[in-house]
């Protein structure tokens, strides 16, 4: 099924997103809680999806007051991130403040974006990065601090993942960041919105 995309149609004019902005933006820091995992100490995933894509295109708008051509750039920019019906998609963030040692991590994380899962019960959803993405990890074995995956599911997958009793385990397997985290209770609720099959 092909995801449900924000269109230039459902760009609120800058005065009435304005006007509106506060409301919104506490609603949609409410919803992106309970859609925050921290894996280990220094990994963020923020599963997105059309509302909080609805909103950051929004934010960028009011902030940058681009105009038509803006709202055509957002668009490309973050429809990509909203999940298409089969899949979960996520923005990855390593969340380091010292800036030495944020250089020294992401220079030991050469091609992690290759080694993130979400394992149910045996069965393993590997991360995928969308062809066309620009290359995160570069030449000098550096990645970057934000990836954006996606993790496709088949049918059985998303039958695993709604049946509560089988546990569902968000994964880095990389050899300097090996940690995992339990997806359950409100976040597998609001993730599990995110599949239409």
């Amino acid at each position: 099924m092909a995801a449900r995309l924000v269109t230039p149609n459902d760009i609120l004019p800058y005065e009435t997103y304005a006007k509106e902005r506060k409301e919104r933006r506490a609603k949609v820091t409410a919803m992106k809680r309970a859609r925050r995992i921290s894996v280990g100490p220094d990994a963020t995933f923020y599963f997105e999806n059309y509302d909080t894509m609805f909103h950051q295109i929004h934010e960028m708008l009011h902030i940058e007051r681009g105009g038509a051509e803006q709202v055509a750039d957002e668009l490309d920019a973050y429809n990509p991130l909203i999940p298409n019906g089969s899949e979960l998609v996520a923005t990855l963030m390593f969340e380091i403040d010292d800036e030495a040692r944020r250089e020294r991590e992401l220079r030991r994380l050469t091609g992690v974006e290759t080694q993130i899962h979400i394992e149910l019960d045996g069965d393993v959803v590997d991360a995928v990065v969308p062809e066309g993405e620009i290359e995160r990890t570069k030449a000098d074995g550096k990645t970057s601090s934000v990836h954006f995956l996606h993790f496709p599911f088949t049918p059985a997958q998303i039958a695993k993942f709604r049946a509560l009793k089988v546990r569902v385990i968000l994964s880095i397997t990389h050899p300097n960041y090996g940690h995992m985290a339990l997806i359950d209770g409100e976040t597998r609720a609001s993730l599990a919105a995110d599949f239409d099959v």
